[in-house]
């Protein structure tokens, strides 16, 4: 199993439409998990980020069952994610590590340009690497000069 984080990342939600964008065209199933609040950011910024394209996402709350059109959807925001949800790749926006991550195929790990954001990004690293079978990856984001 890959594990990649994405680290000092200056606007986490362009980056995750971005990244939803790439997914959608490989075809790959996606479920991305974090905080309620941010989740519900991405869901308007997936209609707005870009006019030209559209990226097909379903936003699913922990409260409820996840809604029919998400069987049909390759792109789940939600809150905890169900034994329902699709396993190609797992996004984390949240500071913690998600339950389940281990039945996805591929985690990706978005990590902010804060230390509230950093400093947790780093256990999930070494929590990550402990496990047996998982190759971990860094993509740094560089300052630009």
């Amino acid at each position: 199993m890959k594990v990649e984080f994405h680290s000092g990342v200056p606007d986490k939600l362009d980056h995750t439409c971005r990244l939803l964008r790439k997914a959608q065209a490989t075809g790959a199933k996606v479920v991305v998990a974090g905080e309620p609040g941010l989740l519900d950011r991405l869901d308007v910024t997936l209609w707005t980020f870009d006019a030209l394209s559209f990226v097909p996402h379903v936003r699913v709350r922990a409260a409820g069952s996840a809604p029919p059109a998400a069987a049909r959807t390759p792109i789940w925001l939600a809150d905890v994610p169900a034994a329902s949800a699709p396993t190609d790749v797992l996004v984390n926006l949240g500071t913690k590590m998600v339950p389940g991550w281990q039945q996805f195929a591929r985690v990706i790990e978005v990590v902010g340009t804060d230390d509230a954001d950093s400093q947790p990004a780093r256990q999930r690293w070494r929590t990550y690497g402990e496990q047996p079978g998982v190759e971990l990856v860094h993509h740094a984001r560089r300052a630009a000069p």
